[in-house]
Order: C-alpha cells, then sequence, then structure tokens
C-alpha cells in the first residue's frame, strides 16, 4: 500500500518538473531520443552553404569560358546564321525596349543616379534580357500574391513583367474575359444605332432630335410582333407602317398575318408575302370581304384558288395590286378581268414572267374600261400590239408602262400620248430604248395636266427635245415630280457624246426644267445624266435661285457635282430632306446641315453641322 502511494507520488513530481520545464526541454528531449543534435544542424547548414559558393564559382568560370569561346568562334560562324541570330536579338530587345518594365527601370535608374549616370537603352535592354523570366520547372515568385510557385509553359504574364501562379492566372484570366464582354457590349450599341441610322437616312428620316412618340411606339411594336395577340383598333396609317417594318424584316409569317385581318376596315396592304402560302391568300379575302384596297407584293404563292375566291367573295374591290403573282394561270387572270374589271378603278401588276401577253392585255382593255390608274411594270410577255391596245383606256389618269421586254417603236408611244394625253397627270415610260425626239414632242402637245413625268433608259432623244418639252410659253403646269435618270449617249467610244447637238438630257433641259417647274417641283432624279455641265450645275443651283418646294434630289453618277454644287444645293433648296449622289468622287469635304440625309457620301455623318445658318457659311 505504501509503495503504492510512493509511485504515485513520483509520477506528480515528474508531471510537475515537465510543466516547469517547458516545450523547449521537451522538444530537447525529442530531438536527443532521436539522435539529432543542434550542432549538427548547424555543420550541416555550413556545408551546404560552401558546396553553393563552389557550385557558383565554377558556372561563373564556366560562363566565362562560354563568352571567350563565343567571342572566338564569331568568326568561324557562318555569315547567315549570324544574320539570323542577330535579327532576333534586335526584335526581342525591341519587344523589351516596349514594355513596362523597361520603361518602369529606365524611370527608376534616371531618378537614382541623374542623367549623367544613366545606362543606354541598348545595355539596359541586355541586362533585363540576361535577367530573362524562368524556364518551366524552376522557381519562381508570383507577381501579383509574391508565392513561390513551379513555373510551367502555361504560367501567364502579370501586369508588371513577372510571372503568375495558377490561382493568379486564373483571376486575371476571368479578368480579361469580363473586360472583353463589357467592351463587347458597349461597342455593339454603337453598332445597332449605326445600322439604324443609316436605313433611315436611305429612307430620307434623319431629323434632328428624338423620334415621335408614334414612330417609337411602332418600332417598338414590331420587334416584339410575336408576343402579340391582336393590334387592336390602330389606324389604318400605323397598321400600314407596321406592314412595312414587319416586310422590310422579312418576318412577315402566317401567324403575324393574322393580327392584319381585320373585318372592319377595307383595306390590305401587305409588303412582302414571299412566306404566305396559298391558304393565307384564301384567308385574307374570307377574313375580309368587304375589302376594297388589295396590295399584295410578292405573291409568289399564290394560284388560282385564291384568285377565283377573291372574285367570288370580294365584290367591292376598287383598288388591286399584285406582284409576281406568276402561278395564276391565264383562265384565273381572265376571270377576273370579266367579274371584278368593270369595277375597278386602279390596276397595278407587276413582275408576271409567265402571264399577261398581248391577249389578255386585250382582254383587260375590254372588261377595264373605267380604270382611271395603270400600272405594268416587268410584264416580260408584252409586246407592241400591248401598247397599241392600251389606246382605248381613254379615262386613264395615271399611266406607267416598264414592259420594254419587246421592242415598241417610237409610233406606237406616240399614238398611245395622242389618244390618252389629255387627261393624264402622271405618264411613266421606262427603258423603252426606240423612245425618241417624236414621243417628247407628242408630250408637249397632248399632255397638258402632267404633274409627274418619268422617262428612264433613252439614248436617242436630245437635249434640245427635253428642253422644247419646259418651254414656258407652251403653257403646261409646273411638274412636282420629275424622273428623267439614265437618260444619256450609249457611244463607249465617244463618251462626252456629240458637242453639236447632245444627246440625252443635259445642260440646256435641265435649266429650262428648273426654271418652268422649280417653284412646284417636290422630287428631281437625274441620276447617270452625264452630259450636264458644272456651270451648268453651278447656275442653277446658285445659293440664290429658290426652290422652296424641293425635297428629294438624285444626282447620283453625275460626275460634275463637287462640294460648290452641294453647297449651293443647300442654300437653293430651304426644305430640302434628301440628297443621293453615289458616285460623286469630287464631293467629299461639303458641310451637310443637320437634318438631311445625304445617301452615297462616304463619312457624311462627321460633315454634318450641328446648328447654324446656312448664311452664315
Amino acid at each position: 500500500m505504501n509503495a503504492t502511494v510512493g509511485q504515485c507520488e513520483a509520477t506528480r513530481r515528474a508531471a510537475a518538473l515537465n510543466r516547469i520545464r517547458g516545450p523547449q526541454s521537451a522538444l530537447t528531449d525529442f530531438l536527443a531520443s532521436h539522435n539529432i543534435s543542434a550542432a549538427q544542424i548547424h555543420l550541416d547548414h555550413q556545408r551546404r552553404i560552401q558546396e553553393h559558393e563552389q557550385r557558383q564559382q565554377e558556372q561563373n568560370a564556366g560562363n566565362a569560358e562560354d563568352d571567350n569561346a563565343d567571342a572566338a568562334g564569331e568568326d568561324e560562324e557562318d555569315p547567315v546564321e549570324r544574320q539570323k541570330r542577330k535579327r532576333k536579338e534586335e526584335k526581342t530587345l525591341m519587344k523589351i525596349k516596349q514594355s513596362k518594365e523597361f520603361k518602369k527601370r529606365k524611370f527608376e535608374q534616371k531618378k537614382e543616379h541623374g542623367s549623367d549616370t544613366e545606362m543606354d537603352d541598348d545595355e539596359l535592354a541586355r541586362s533585363m534580357l540576361a535577367k530573362s523570366k524562368p524556364l518551366p520547372g524552376q522557381l519562381d515568385n508570383c507577381d501579383i500574391c509574391e508565392k513561390r510557385f513551379t513555373v510551367t509553359p502555361y504560367s501567364k504574364t502579370g501586369p508588371d513583367g513577372g510571372l503568375l501562379c495558377a490561382k493568379c492566372s486564373k483571376e486575371l484570366k476571368d479578368e480579361e474575359k469580363k473586360d472583353a464582354q463589357a467592351n463587347k457590349k458597349r461597342a455593339s450599341a454603337p453598332r445597332g444605332r449605326r445600322r439604324q441610322t443609316e436605313s433611315d437616312r436611305l429612307m430620307g428620316d434623319v431629323k434632328p432630335g428624338a423620334k415621335s412618340l408614334v414612330d417609337i411606339c411602332v418600332r417598338r411594336v414590331a420587334n416584339v410582333v410575336h408576343d402579340i395577340d391582336e393590334f387592336g383598333d390602330m389606324p389604318q396609317s400605323v397598321l400600314d407602317r407596321l406592314s412595312q417594318i414587319l416586310s422590310k424584316q422579312r418576318v412577315l409569317t402566317p401567324r403575324v398575318l393574322e393580327l392584319f385581318l381585320r373585318p372592319d376596315i377595307d383595306r390590305i396592304d401587305i409588303y412582302d408575302c414571299g412566306k404566305l402560302e396559298q391558304e393565307d391568300f384564301q384567308k385574307i379575302f374570307a377574313y375580309m370581304p368587304d375589302v376594297k384596297f388589295v396590295n399584295l407584293r410578292f405573291a409568289g404563292q399564290m394560284k388560282d384558288g385564291p384568285m377565283l375566291y377573291m372574285v367570288d367573295k370580294c365584290k367591292k374591290i376598287r383598288h388591286l395590286q399584285l406582284g409576281a403573282a406568276n402561278l395564276v394561270t391565264d383562265e384565273a387572270w381572265l376571270q377576273m378581268f370579266q367579274k371584278l374589271g368593270p369595277q375597278l378603278e386602279s390596276l397595278k401588276l407587276s413582275e408576271l414572267n409567265d402571264a399577261l401577253g398581248d391577249d389578255m392585255v386585250e382582254e383587260l382593255v375590254k372588261n377595264c374600261q373605267n380604270l382611271k390608274r395603270l400600272k405594268l411594270r416587268s410584264c416580260s410577255h408584252m409586246g407592241e400590239a400591248s401598247v397599241d391596245a392600251l389606246c382605248a383606256l381613254t379615262k386613264l389618269e395615271h399611266l406607267t408602262l416598264a414592259v420594254a421586254q419587246q421592242e415598241t417603236s417610237a409610233a406606237t408611244l406616240v399614238k398611245l400620248i395622242t389618244a390618252l394625253g389629255r387627261n393624264l397627270r402622271t405618264l411613266c415610260l421606262e427603258d423603252y430604248p426606240e423612245l425618241d425626239d417624236s414621243v417628247l414632242e407628242a408630250i408637249k402637245n397632248h399632255c397638258n395636266k402632267l404633274t409627274k413625268l418619268r422617262i428612264r433608259g433613252t439614248s436617242p432623244c436630245s437635249d434640245a427635245a427635253f428642253a422644247c418639252i419646259f418651254d414656258n410659253n407652251s403653257g403646261n403646269p409646273p411638274l412636282v415630280y420629275a424622273d428623267l435618270s439614265d437618260n444619256r449617249d450609249m457611244d463607249n467610244m465617244n463618251p462626252e457624246g456629240p458637242q453639236d447637238n447632245p444627246i440625252g438630257l443635259g445642260s440646256a433641259a435641265l435649266e429650262a426644267l428648273m426654271k418652268h417647274s422649280g417653284e412646284r417641283l417636290e422630287r428631281l432624279n437625274l441620276k447617270s445624266c452625264r452630259h450636264i455641265s458644272h456651270d451648268a450645275l453651278i447656275n442653277v443651283f446658285d445659293g440664290v435661285k429658290q426652290y422652296p418646294e424641293l425635297k428629294d434630289i438624285d444626282l447620283s453618277f453625275v460626275t460634275q457635282v463637287d462640294d460648290v454644287v452641294m453647297n449651293g444645293i443647300f442654300k437653293s433648296c430651304p426644305a430640302l430632306a434628301k440628297l443621293a449622289v453615289f458616285a460623286c468622287f469630287n464631293a467629299r469635304q461639303a458641310r451637310i446641315p443637320a437634318g438631311i440625309a445625304v445617301v452615297g457620301l462616304p463619312n457624311a455623318q462627321d460633315s454634318i453641322v450641328v446648328g447654324g445658318a446656312l448664311n452664315d457659311w
């Protein structure tokens, strides 16, 4: 019993002694139990230091020998290899000189030693080249967090030129990715706005300031049209604007078409029917039996079924316009002319390559005697007999013919104008190669009510004949719309044309036109009339003569247009909204007033003058 108590007392004393001796004595006992002494550790440390110094001396001696060997063997090196090595070394030094680290070192050196002891750029770059980045497998400190890490071939370079560890490399990569996405978003918005601005510019809409509330709402509705169930009681003008935007965007699908079908309106305007099927056309006439105005463009899928259904169900149609309805047969066209022809007031047909031959045109004339407006464009099978048959439509007030796939003589055109000219308010003859001065003389003598005249694509007509039309003594009223484009001499061997009697619309015709119709003229198209002289343009648009109603001018490919002419146009046309100057290479520095859409001029946006009166230029 006493022995046991003594052992317990010895154990307590040993524990108390250990607590008093503390951790240091415990560590000493632990090292002694494992045959480790502090003296041996110190000796090993000193030995490693000596070995490192010895290796360093041997390495320096070896480098010196290598430098001597390189200097000795430089003369024996191949000249081509030496030149390659020097170019590579110069390229590396150039990169070092352009780095941020080089500029930082140079600044620190100048600040520390002054400009007198400043090291040469080449020497500093070579010293930095000698202290190049560690090779893969070696150790280095991270340029950001300064932690020790093993260099790999994929180690990224930090902002100060050093290498980064794996963690910092990942963080830097994520930051660069976020910055790239942010820059992409910031850059995408201006591109989108610029594209919309250029699109509006082509349409002549560049009014300064914010868009109207109606226009903003219409554009918003067009962007989310697939999420809309119905348009409601929108007015016809807004529906027409929506149809134009959706057709331009090529999103007018059968589902979108249903939004335009309302039995309480009498008009349907679809400017792009390319995505509509045969059933969709029939649905239009089923939903709108009381429709009076039908305008279906690019109706390539329209066939006999929808045409006959329209003839049978829609008894109130007064105005019909169809484009590219090439799948409708002659039998269906014949029934349409027979049943709807007597009530039609306007008929516009275009892009018909497989129908509407001379026999169908005769049926049209026979059954559509009440037509006041007729437009036939790009109808390939119409010949001279068709033009001759149109002479019987004596009630026509607006006539457009652009069907000259087959040659039509000038005599037939003179006969047509003589028969219809007394009632015509609009006359458009496009691409008739046989149209000559006799036709222009007939227009002058018989068309005494014209407000719109379009004659395009002629080469026999002379400048004097065009000028004769606009003789102030003829009694003809001023024109509101004049399109006399592409009238020029086509002789490539003599591009300037004959000097004695100029061919095409030239200087005399332009001056006569502006003197006759300048006060009321709203639109003027002289595209490709290359025989107009610079003096004539300066005389017409001199900044003193005023054309108060002129809003749209096209002078594309009129090479005499320059900055002086453009500035004169801006001063002479206070209501100008759009000016087209494609291929007018002498016009580059004209100052464009705000609110005028200049189309075809490179970097026109940069030349816009914001504010300031034209008279102050």
